[in-house]
Order: structure tokens, then sequence, then C-alpha cells
């Protein structure tokens, strides 16, 4: 365990609504290094490096040194208490170069640190960290982190800072650890809205629930478009609303996960009367009416959807998908984002709203999006490549395992070349099909 490097505050931390819902599991991403010129320490060096900037990090990030607790009716408490985060080494008898272009593979789950969901929550740590040394000299380093206590945002603002310490630089940012300024009102009042990302996500037609849908296998699939085939499904996306709106364009996420909606949609054989649900996680920082202080450190996240039918996705022009998921971002203001924490505040119990299993699980209980849904994540604003810790930025960054059917990511290129990766979890049965349909209609 890597502990803060000088006593910090202890006690325990309310966390807000928004951190209790939906995955309270951990979060992997993973960077490889190759050695370099640059590179003059040993490789002991750079452990001991990473752990004491770890340790000077974890002074302003206390909250990740600390443990959940449940407290009743579904709900968490974050206990300050020093008692570390789980920094792992391991050595690999490969090479770099045998990974290949390091898709997601079979290989990953022994290059990420393991996170034992069997035991108390109290007991597992919110960060687990992994270095693994590989033959050629070159390294990976993983993160996992508890997503009951960031988001994104704020991981990667916990990553980048990290680094900055391993530099010699001081931190850039300090994190804002107060989470009272998304409590809710004082007492919570009924809420205004229908919010329909708490209730239960469409079933397959003729279903009574998602337990069959959940047991059957997934594969991953990381899919890359180019900056031309992302300017023509815009454009294609657009030709409609040019014609009958006006206002801006559909943004890239917007199309791409419109297109992305519909594919899935073909790729799975729906029903034209089949009911399906798409997840869109929207950070709410800048959209309240006093926008979040910068350096927010906790989930911000509302997780919002768009819901058609299949069979108006599958007819309709593509506009028609990117028209649906705008109409669910724009719900998301301040009122809408306080009657959600009001909601949630006046539920007896929380636990229907969370996915408490580990990736991988089959259990049967918390929200779903696997088929006849999906869920489309955007990295595509986040600061997510160039962390460098004193010996050069990462030769590769990406997501970790992502086995839930229906999940999915976009990312940028790295090379900055207006490119996009789409990585995909669904069913084995449909992915090559997915696969067919994602370019055959750019």
């Amino acid at each position: 365990m890597v502990k803060p490097a000088k006593p910090t505050w202890t006690g325990r931390v309310s966390l807000s609504e928004l951190d209790q819902i939906g995955a309270l599991t951990h979060v992997p991403t993973i960077y490889f290094y190759k050695p370099s010129p640059n590179w003059l320490t040993s490789s002991n060096d750079v452990v001991n490096d990473l752990k004491d900037s770890l340790r000077d990090a974890l002074v302003p990030f206390y909250l990740l040194a600390g443990r959940l607790h449940w407290i009743g009716r579904g709900r968490l408490e974050l206990e300050c208490n020093a008692m570390g985060v789980m920094f792992t080494e391991a050595e690999s008898e490969s090479k770099l170069e045998d990974l290949g272009d390091f898709l997601p593979s079979s290989e990953y789950k022994y290059l990420i640190p393991n996170v034992d969901y069997t035991v108390p929550i109290h007991d597992l740590p919110l960060l687990l960290v992994q270095l693994t040394k590989f033959q050629c000299g070159g390294i990976s380093l993983s993160l996992t982190i508890s997503h009951a206590v960031v988001d994104g945002q704020s991981a990667l603002h916990f990553m980048s800072e990290w680094a900055r310490i391993a530099r010699g630089e001081p931190l850039g940012m300090v994190p804002f650890l107060d989470r009272k300024v998304l409590r809710p009102g004082d007492p919570p009042i009924a809420s205004q809205f229908h919010h329909a990302e708490f209730d239960l996500p469409p079933l397959l037609l003729g279903q009574l629930n998602d337990a069959e849908e959940r047991k059957k296998k997934a594969t991953v699939a990381m899919l890359r478009l180019t900056k031309v085939q992302v300017e023509n499904l815009k454009n294609v996306a657009n030709e409609e609303r040019i014609s009958t709106e006006s206002g801006r364009g559909y943004t890239r996420y917007e199309t791409l996960s419109g297109h992305v909606w519909r594919s899935v949609c073909k790729a799975r054989g729906h029903n034209p009367e089949q009911p399906t649900a798409l997840v869109v996680c929207v950070d709410s920082r800048k959209r309240m009416q006093s926008p979040l202080p910068d350096g927010y450190f906790g989930n911000a996240i509302l997780n919002v959807v768009a819901v058609s039918h299949a069979g108006e996705l599958m007819s309709k022009p593509l506009g028609y998908a990117a028209r649906k998921i705008r109409e669910a971002i724009e719900t998301v203001t301040d009122a809408y984002v306080r009657s959600a924490i009001d909601f949630l505040k006046n539920q007896p119990n929380l636990t229907r709203f969370q996915d408490i299993h580990a990736p991988g699980g089959t259990g049967t209980e918390g929200p779903f999006y696997g088929n006849p849904n999906i869920g489309v994540v955007s990295w595509l604003t986040l600061p997510i490549y160039g962390l460098d810790f004193g010996w050069g930025k990462e030769i590769y960054m990406g997501p970790g395992t992502h086995d839930f059917d229906g999940d999915s990511l976009l990312l940028p290129s790295p090379n900055g070349d207006g490119s996009v990766i789409l990585a995909i979890c669904l069913q084995v049965a449909h992915m090559e099909t997915f696969k067919k349909y994602f370019y055959e209609d750019i």
C-alpha cells in the first residue's frame, strides 16, 4: 500500500447522489511506454519515483487513499483514513512489440490490477496501480479507479497532477473536494421533470427480464474512422437539418453515436417495433447556473437516455438519430440536474440505480444497457493523451477491459489527425454484422 506522504484530514465524507448511482465498480485505463534514449534511470528508480510521487500526490488527493462504507438504504460514505493505494509491480516475459497494435486482448487482464469484489467494500482500495516491466525495457502503467468517487474528468485530473509531481513540477490545479455544491435541496423537493434515465431500460420484445441477455458471451472491437469518414457522416446527418432547421450542426458525438445506434439495431436484427435506448453521459460541470468550481473532484456526470424504436432508427436518415441524442443532451440544465439529485435523495433505497457487479460478471441487479440498448461514452474532448512522468509520453493509451454487451467508447486519435476510434463491446453473435453495417453505411 502506498499512503500519503504527510498526515491528511481524517473523517467521513458524504458522497453526492451522482456519486452513488450507476457503475460503482473500478474503471481501468492503461498506458504503454517504450524505453528511450532519454530514459536515464534504472527500472528500480522508475518504480521508486512513481511510488514517491504517488505518495506526494495523495496529500492533496487524499480522498483516493480512503475507503467506502455502506451506511444503509443503498447509500455510501467515504472514510478518509489514509489506508492507501494498492501498487503492484509485475514482470512480463513478453516484449512490447508482441502486443502488436495494443488492442484490448486477453493478455490485458494480466497488465491491469485485479479488484477482488468478493471482499467487503470497506476493505477495497479506491485506486489500484500496476507497473509491468517488459523484456525490452518498456513498461505499462495501468490504473483502475473507483467510479463511486470520481468520473473520467476527475480521474484524468488526478493522473495529470501525479505526472506533474513526478516531473518535479507544482500542482497545476488543486482539487476541489467539497461535494456540498451538488447536495439536494433542504428538504428535497418533488421532481418537476420525468427522469427517464431512472426508469428501467427497454427489454427485448417478448422477454420479462434481461437475465438471458446478460449471460451471452460478448467480445470487444476497436474500429477506426478517418477524418474524411467522420466528416462524411456529419454531412449526411446535417442534410435534413440544413433544409428544415436553423442553428448549429450536429456534433461529432451526436453524429457518431447516432451511426453506432443505427448500426447496432441492424446487427441485432431488431423488429421495427423494438424499443431501444441509447445512454449518454453528460458532464454537468459547465451546465449548472453557477458552474461547478474548477477542479471539482467527484462525479458530475448525469446519464440521460435517448429512446426510439428500431424501425424508425433504421428507416429514417441519420439526422433522426442525431436529433434524438441532441434532445436528450439538451435536457441537462441546472434545473434538471438539481431535480435529478432531489429525485434520488427522495428514494428510500438507491440499490436499483446501482451497478455493483464486477466487469465480466453476470449478475441480474442494477441497470443493464446491453441488447436492445447501448451506451456510448465520449472521451473525444478529454485530455487522455500525453501522460509524462518524466520519461516521455506514452506510445499508446487506451481503455482497459470492457466486457459488457452495449458498452462503447469514442476516443480521439492520438496523433491528432482527426480520426476517431470506437471501442465497442457486443455479443459475439452480433459483432461481425455490426462491423459490416458500421462501415457500409458511411
